[in-house]
């Protein structure tokens, strides 16, 4: 159904020079090289704000390949500092952690806290679990170096956009379930969390139109779980949208767009975290798509960074 109209006036021109993603598993290398090269263009006109950045290149806990890692530290800042570690987006499927960099770099210098950013591996190359076993070698690794890396433990933030958003919730049941790590805050922006959108379950009528499609969905979803998306047989830790019990999971930020093809099951994980006991903030965006933030004059996504920033201090506070 057209939602064109419903778009917020401030939204509507990205849409006209956006190019659709068309993935395929044939088309994907030469979409994420072009991809790529636009993101590490677009970072040599960064102005300089006082925020360094470190590579780091982490052995995998399950004797995948190391993991790289960026992290964002402000120079002078107070140590042990409070830390975010920020899962990228890209539908499991395309993304690096540099696409987050301009982000990143802001909340580090606006908040005095660390940000770290891994670069997982991507489906269809390499299926669930290895992409959340990588996100959850680099949290293992914060937690075992928290003293090298200026890091307070009691301070940890976790979260991400899209496909990182459901990473970041996949990896909060993991962690939640081994009760190793304590997490100060989830912060999900529209996350990626349920495989039936698109396959199994039709979207809201007026959800999904731009940006991110049921048809893309369907694809991210099965190049990730490696077999039909939206089937009764399921993974909690690979869809925590379906995962059975919510309870005990860290406070919990969620942002959507009211026309972002995730708004039912964001909704719908939050109604459940609600009912489950966990503290959460819930933010549904008027005329807002998939990926909004990404016009950053937009009213409505300074909105959305002033509330995701403000999470994030009040978790940050000693």
């Amino acid at each position: 159904m057209n939602s064109r109209h419903l778009v917020d006036p401030k939204l509507d021109s990205f849409l006209d020079t956006y190019q659709p993603l068309e993935p395929s598993r044939e088309a994907l290398p030469q979409i994420r090289q072009q991809r790529a090269f636009a993101i590490l263009d677009a970072l040599r006109s960064l102005p300089s704000d006082g925020v360094t950045k470190t590579e780091h290149h982490i052995p995998s806990i399950q004797g995948a390949p190391p993991v790289r890692v960026l992290v964002y530290s402000p120079q002078n800042i107070r140590r042990p500092a409070p830390t975010y570690m920020n899962i990228h987006g890209g539908g499991m499927i395309v993304g690096m952690p540099e696409q987050d960099e301009p982000a990143n770099r802001r909340i580090a210098a606006e908040l005095g806290c660390i940000i770290v950013s891994p670069a997982y591996r991507l489906a269809p190359e390499t299926n669930f679990p290895g992409p959340l076993d990588d996100c959850n070698t680099v949290l293992q690794w914060i937690v075992e170096n928290a003293a090298d890396l200026g890091i307070d433990t009691q301070r940890l933030a976790l979260g991400g956009a899209s496909a990182g958003g459901g990473l970041a919730a996949a990896l909060a049941l993991k962690t939640r379930d081994e009760a190793k790590i304590r997490l100060a805050l989830l912060l999900l922006v529209f996350p990626m969390l349920d495989d039936r959108t698109g396959s199994s379950r039709e979207p809201a009528p007026y959800a999904g139109e731009f940006i991110w499609t049921a048809a893309q969905n369907h694809f991210a979803w099965n190049s990730y779980l490696g077999k039909p998306a939206g089937n009764d047989a399921f993974d909690p830790y690979a869809v925590p949208g379906r995962a059975e019990d919510l309870g005990r999971l860290p406070p919990t930020f969620i942002a959507c767009g009211a026309l972002d093809l995730f708004i039912e099951e964001n909704i719908d994980f939050a109604r459940r975290l609600i009912h489950a006991g966990v503290p959460v903030e819930l933010h549904v965006y008027p005329g807002a798509y998939h990926a909004f933030q990404y016009v950053p004059t937009a009213k409505v996504t300074t909105t959305y960074r002033n509330d995701a920033l403000r999470s994030l201090a009040r978790a940050f506070k000693d």
